[in-house]
């Protein structure tokens, strides 16, 4: 089954639907029993913003879940996420930046982190158990393979819940993460995305290799979109 997606999608919105009882957290240990990374952090008072040329993940799902953090006066706050997690994944043409503004005397300054500028497969960004917890996420043409949308979270990693079948992906993250496993996810053998722009307050990963890694900071707010 092949499924094409084009245009992009405000993912704050469709995870508030997603996550319809943070009390269910308790359930949480199902994801660590399925192998799942147990991160667990408080995410800064910054999300940063990440686009790729060409996106390639094998074992996906996405799911909702709510990020505890801060404001960047040291208020906590929480933000509704849709997390999206692969198995493995190929990045060309990887960008990522934020923001820093206010900063005396300077004004904004602005990190840049780039990488795998190639089209050789052996010099582009390559990750395993990949989490990203995205806020916003658009793409120019997104293709999933063998997809099932409206899997419960908790059956979507290699330990499914209640003795249903595996899922297609490393399930859920673990830690203490604030995520409903009875909610609505989805998951696909693959996930093709072209063209993708996303803002997002955390990454995750098992291991994370970037080829041609450069990062620079700049005066302003430069940021990769």
């Amino acid at each position: 089954m092949e499924s094409q997606v084009r245009g992009g999608t405000r993912w704050k919105r469709f995870a508030v639907v997603m996550v319809p009882s943070v009390a269910a957290t308790a359930c949480i240990g199902v994801a660590l029993a399925q192998g799942a990374l147990a991160a667990s952090f408080s995410v800064s008072g910054q999300s940063f913003k990440v686009t790729a040329k060409e996106l390639h993940g094998d074992g996906f799902a996405q799911y909702g879940a709510i990020d505890s953090g801060y404001t960047m006066t040291g208020e906590k706050t929480l933000h509704p996420v849709a997390v999206s997690s692969f198995k493995t994944a190929r990045i060309e043409k990887m960008c990522q930046s934020v923001v820093t503004p206010n900063i005396p005397i300077l004004g904004s300054v602005t990190l840049t982190l780039t990488a795998g500028n190639s089209s050789d497969e052996d010099k582009q960004v390559k990750a395993d158990n990949l989490f990203i917890d995205v806020e916003d996420l658009g793409a120019d043409k997104a293709v999933f393979t063998g997809i099932d949308i409206g899997v419960a979270a908790g059956n979507t990693g290699p330990v499914a819940m209640e003795g249903q079948d595996a899922g297609k992906s490393t399930g859920m993250k673990g830690g203490k993460e604030q995520a409903n496993p009875y909610g609505f996810a989805q998951q696909a053998t693959k996930a093709d995305l072209y063209g993708v722009k996303q803002t997002a307050w955390a990454t995750t990963a098992g291991t994370f290799t970037l080829p041609g890694l450069s990062m620079k900071l700049s005066k302003g707010s430069n940021e990769c979109y």
